[in-house]
């Protein structure tokens, strides 16, 4: 078995993510599998779109009453800023600094997290005071549908990026997992964007009207 290449800060290439064909190959994989995700998510706003007047007792002001803004822009500002520290994470694995990436990643990973909190409480907060469960309403059915299915991307998210750090915590970058750390990463962003929309058509759009 071939001894795996040593790197420094001087031999470490500048787009490790690619420098090989096995990272290229996981690359190419990955926008394949974005893609079928992205037609996921919109198969799940039109039906939202479709569904969000479907209310209990013709109540259409539900929505307005019911959301927080200033909950969901809290929640927000954790994930887009959880986005911005994946990509300093990133940018200290393309300079062969492996520490301050884990650190980063790290940080990501409490943000994501304190997003998923909060998320549990608001769901819990519209259970409990409005009565808005999955099965109350189609609005519902499409309200947890589509906000939790995106809860659960940021779960497995936060597990991906948990795994990859505790499994190389000890072996360091090298070619061989710096593909994977930077698929995590864009993934990660890419629920960040999904949530954007989220946040525009679901909760923006629910409290006008």
């Amino acid at each position: 078995m071939q001894a795996e290449e040593k790197f420094t800060v001087e031999t470490w290439p500048a787009s490790p993510e690619r420098a090989t064909l096995e990272g290229k190959n996981k690359f190419l994989g990955f926008w394949f599998f974005l893609g079928g995700e992205t037609v996921l998510f919109a198969s799940l706003f039109a039906t939202y779109l479709a569904l969000k007047d479907k209310v209990p007792n013709g109540n259409h002001a539900l929505a307005k009453d019911m959301f927080e803004l200033p909950l969901t822009f809290a929640m927000t500002m954790l994930l887009l800023t959880s986005s911005l520290t994946s990509v300093y994470a990133m940018y200290h694995m393309k300079n062969f600094q492996f520490k301050k990436m884990l650190l980063w990643l790290g940080v990501t990973v409490l943000l994501g997290a304190g997003f998923l909190g909060l998320e549990v409480h608001e769901f819990n907060h519209y259970v409990h005071e409005f009565h808005h469960t999955f099965t109350s309403s189609a609005f519902g059915s499409a309200f947890y549908t589509l906000v939790g299915f995106h809860g659960a991307h940021v779960l497995f998210g936060l597990g991906w990026i948990l795994t990859l750090m505790i499994r190389n915590a000890k072996r360091g970058l090298s070619l061989y997992n710096a593909p994977k750390f930077y698929v995590a990463s864009l993934y990660w962003h890419f629920i960040d964007v999904v949530w954007v929309f989220i946040f525009t058509v679901v909760y923006l759009m629910g409290k006008v009207g």
